[in-house]
């Protein structure tokens, strides 16, 4: 068999996104012991950038709850990361390092919500977060990713629950927590994550043709996501979140939802990957 050209102290692992969900995957992946490697778009779309390795693409390296995240170009300065027990993350919207890694276990951990063409056959272990995805056919297991009851539940056969384009309920506000660009165009902030806000205050602004358009807060609260400076946004692109706990310290710890979820990622992962310990060993 070929000789996984990232072999380390354990079974890699490959996670298709950094945004702040996976990123509490990556984090309890590599306290738990797991080699990992991430991938992210030239220009991520995170919201929640203080507590995601995503911002690793942009700033060169990123550190979240004492785990630290690079950005790297090459499979041996990946190496080189690893061997001190950090995070590679590579810009790979191609999936090209994907495939180049030969992962252990690859985790789809974008929530596009939809397929975006990782298949069964793409690892020995395949695991995706959120709908989209079919466990046993499409993927090995997935993850419920939405808020309630199952949160966090690890289906070995079937769907997570289908997207019901509302988000979570948090401090009573769901919808209304969201910032989304009012027109096409280039974000700019007005306000930095951690702020405090107030319900009608300009967050950014959406500059296009020469013309700004301000994006407000529906409520009070702080300042938990916004999107980086200079991105292209879409209309109605989610492009911050406002917390009306008005908790700053949230601000900068992964969530309870990301926990949640990056514990059944952990429990799908010990579950599965005994069934391959041979190509792991070798």
């Amino acid at each position: 068999m070929e000789e996984n050209p990232l072999a380390s102290r354990g079974p890699l692992i490959a996670v298709k996104g950094a945004g702040d969900l996976a990123s509490g995957v990556i984090h309890r992946l590599t306290r738990a012991g797991f080699p990992v490697i991430a991938t992210e778009l030239a220009q991520p779309t995170v919201l929640r950038r203080t507590v995601a390795f995503a911002e690793a693409v942009a700033l060169g390296e990123m550190t979240v709850e004492g785990i630290t995240a690079r950005r790297a170009d090459t499979l041996d300065e990946a190496r080189a990361l690893l061997s001190r027990r950090e995070v590679p993350v590579f810009v790979d919207p191609s999936g090209a390092f994907l495939r180049a890694a030969r992962p252990c276990a690859l985790i789809e951990a974008t929530l596009s919500k939809r397929n975006s063409g990782i298949g069964i056959h793409d690892a020995p272990v395949v695991i995706a977060l959120g709908p989209g995805y079919e466990a046993g056919r499409d993927v090995h297991a997935a993850v419920e990713t939405n808020r309630g009851h199952n949160l966090g539940r690890v289906y070995l056969q079937g769907t997570a629950e289908a997207d019901t384009g509302v988000p979570g309920v948090i401090g009573g506000y769901s919808s209304e927590r969201l910032l989304r660009a009012p027109c096409a165009g280039t974000l700019y902030g007005k306000r930095s994550i951690g702020d405090a806000i107030e319900a009608g205050e300009v967050v950014a602004h959406v500059e296009a043709a020469g013309t700004a358009t301000a994006v407000c807060a529906a409520i009070g609260g702080i300042l938990r996501g916004l999107v980086r400076d200079g991105l292209p946004v879409s209309v109605g692109m989610k492009v911050g979140d406002v917390d009306p706990r008005a908790v700053r310290e949230h601000c900068f710890t992964i969530s309870d939802k990301s926990r949640a979820v990056a514990g059944g990622v952990l429990e799908a992962l010990l579950a599965l990957l005994p069934a391959h310990w041979e190509y792991i060993l070798n």
